[in-house]
């Protein structure tokens, strides 16, 4: 039903929502609306903070990179899950969704920690000001990110091929919309404990401990700007600082639900939610929260407007 003749027996099948025929083409619309907007308010933010002088500051610098993850993590799935949600077949090739599996899981454990360094970016700016550019200078913020995203990498080479050498003597339906750790483990037939709890333990490294130290620095945050003696200035860090922890909020709360917990118990409608969010949602949401509540990032692009109208008409 979901897959052709010529299909290879080492393809795997995405199932989807191929149970619910009757929503695929309105999820189709809504993904591919997703996408576009993801792609032009992610893209917008890296160029906007990459050309505009103002925006020159480690804040931006690292929201350009979140901007650049999501960009990734979109375009690592959506198209995918367009293809299979508009034809006839719902295959993904094993090198296809091995690769899938890997970046995916690479991008996501660079976020985690790289929503941390945001937070300590914000504690350094508020709590430290007159410090602020020294902590804070070009080479190590350079490190910070480089180091974030080499850890990533190397959490998702490890857990990723822990999952791919898990035995599925010929299973090959995965119940989700792209190749994630938590499904493909329930395609293997034998015993996943070790693999559950070595997810267990990364899961609680990568997400939990970047979130405590999240909100331990937001604490100190928080008895700082009530220091603050302008209202405008204490307005103005808590907007900043209102915008990241939203974002670092809808990602934890819908990734923590997937991987801290044993696959075994895995709920497939419930997973399925929850991907939509950290997967398509989160990654489309983060560009306009940073924009719509960062008076700098909107006079940014009202200076590119201009700019490029003036340009145009000259």
């Amino acid at each position: 039903m979901w897959i052709n003749n010529q299909s290879s027996l080492d393809d795997f099948i995405l199932l989807g929502f191929s149970d619910r025929p009757w929503l695929e083409t309105p999820l189709f619309m809504i993904f591919l609306a997703a996408y576009i907007f993801a792609l032009f308010g992610n893209l917008s933010i890296i160029l906007i903070s990459r050309l505009d002088p103002q925006l020159n500051s480690p804040m931006y610098f690292f929201v350009s990179n979140l901007s650049l993850l999501d960009l990734c993590y979109t375009t690592c799935t959506v198209p995918q899950m367009l293809v299979n949600l508009r034809g006839p077949e719902k295959t993904i090739s094993r090198g296809g969704c091995v690769a899938q599996l890997y970046i995916f899981l690479a991008l996501g454990s660079t976020e985690c920690i790289l929503l941390a360094i945001m937070a300590f970016d914000r504690y350094a700016a508020i709590c430290k000001p007159l410090h602020y550019p020294v902590i804070m200078n070009r080479r190590r913020c350079v490190h910070m990110v480089s180091g974030t995203w080499a850890s990533g990498f190397t959490n998702s080479l490890v857990q990723s091929t822990l999952t791919v050498v898990a035995p599925r003597c010929g299973r090959r339906v995965i119940d989700h919309f792209f190749c994630e750790v938590p499904a493909l483990l329930k395609l293997a037939c034998t015993d996943t404990r070790v693999n559950e709890a070595e997810l267990n333990v990364v899961g609680a490294l990568i997400l939990l401990v970047p979130l405590a130290l999240i909100l331990g620095t937001y604490v100190l945050i928080a008895q700082a700007v009530m220091k603050i003696c302008s209202a405008e200035s204490r307005w103005k860090a808590f907007n900043t600082c209102a915008s990241h922890l939203l974002v670092a909020f809808f990602f934890y709360f819908t990734a923590i639900s997937m991987y801290v917990q044993p696959p075994s118990s895995y709920a497939h409608d419930r997973g399925k939610i929850m991907a939509l969010f950290y997967g398509i949602v989160t990654p489309t949401l983060n560009p306009f929260i940073y924009t719509l509540r960062n008076q700098d990032v909107k006079s940014a692009m009202r200076r590119a407007l201009t700019k490029g109208f003036w340009v145009k008409t000259r």
